[in-house]
């Protein structure tokens, strides 16, 4: 990372000294250090993301209320530039039966504000204040996305719809968020259920789903797409509670959107056992059912740069799920190279 320092007088005014580069736009990010004896300003040049996060909370404010201390370790000691969250599930703001705000957060009530201050104090303390968080959020506690951005690594563009001509439109439930950077797209992800019938026309919701994703994959191809999220599939024979036409919807858009699953890419035989997301629900008919259906999808082009990809669930004791019934998924890609630059 580049820093640039320009020197602070003691009653904070900037000295007049030339700045060591040219390249000082204010909308860099700055922090002050101390560097020889004096403080400095320091700015962070803008940069594309590198280390990734995607997670089903499960309903993030309990996650707050309840396992903070210990996903707030996750964050800090993997130190993510992107952190992807699905169903969120708080109410965008808007009064009842009126209009919605979905990138606002519900507080009109007095619970709702509660909710809110509770939320907001936990994402201005370390580590997350050090991100920009962008939400989209369904009428009810239901479903919803955010994206968390490291502010080094500003996008160029955020929209909330498979239609990218409707910069201000957001899926129903607060489904999509896509954030444009230099070099690729991601896109953030919380899929309709498949159910668990393989009949035709079963969840036809769903089949309407996979089929405009499959043309925002084709119509967005002229730049490198990082699909992330709970994407309620399972896609290999080692990953075990799929219908076959949904895994076949799945590999369709893989196959003509030109897409890598990364963490089979490099885990290629990894069961269940040992590769799995979702842990099925505490009781019920789903308990232990165990799958694979949270993921990290990349562009052919950006198959090389896959450093890991990993479920970050451990032990039998599910530790790394944080409450959730989901465990976080990571990414990490190399830095871009010449030769890649160039291919671009």
């Amino acid at each position: 990372m580049k820093r640039f320092f320009q020197p602070v007088e003691k009653d904070g005014s900037l000295k007049k000294k030339p700045a060591l580069t040219t390249s000082s736009s204010p909308s860099k990010p700055e922090e002050k250090e101390e560097q020889n004896g004096e403080s400095v300003v320091v700015t962070e040049e803008k940069r594309d993301p590198l280390k990734f996060i995607s997670w089903n909370a499960n309903s993030f404010l309990l996650r707050v209320k309840n396992n903070w201390p210990e996903f707030t370790k996750f964050i800090a000691t993997f130190d993510p530039d992107v952190i992807a969250i699905q169903e969120v599930r708080m109410p965008a703001a808007g009064s009842k039966g009126g209009h919605k705000i979905q990138g606002e957060v519900k507080d009109d009530t007095n619970s709702s504000r509660e909710e809110k201050q509770t939320l907001m104090r936990a994402l201005s303390s370390p580590p997350f204040r050090n991100y920009q968080v962008w939400w989209s959020l369904a009428d009810s506690k239901y479903a919803g996305t955010a994206l968390f951005v490291k502010k080094c690594c500003q996008p160029k563009k955020v929209t909330f719809s498979l239609d990218q001509t409707a910069s201000k439109k957001h899926e129903p439930d607060g489904r999509v968020i896509l954030a444009e950077f230099e070099s690729f797209r991601v896109l953030n992800t919380y899929v309709p259920n498949n159910g668990w019938k393989d009949e035709e026309n079963s969840f036809q919701r769903r089949r309407k789903w996979d089929k405009r994703v499959l043309e925002f994959v084709l119509r967005s191809s002229d730049k490198p797409l990082i699909w992330c999220g709970d994407l309620n599939v399972s896609h290999t024979e080692f990953d075990p509670g799929f219908t076959l036409n949904e895994r076949k919807r799945f590999s369709t858009i893989l196959s003509e959107g030109k897409l890598v699953d990364a963490y089979r890419s490099l885990h290629e035989e990894k069961d269940m056992h040992s590769g799995f997301s979702w842990s099925g629900n505490p009781i019920g008919r789903y308990r232990g059912k165990r799958m694979r259906i949270d993921y990290f999808l990349v562009s052919e082009t950006l198959k090389d740069r896959i450093v890991s990809c990993e479920m970050q669930v451990h032990g039998i004791e599910l530790e790394g799920f944080f409450g959730s019934d989901h465990c976080p998924v990571t990414l990490e890609l190399s830095q871009k190279t010449s030769i890649d630059s160039a291919e671009s």
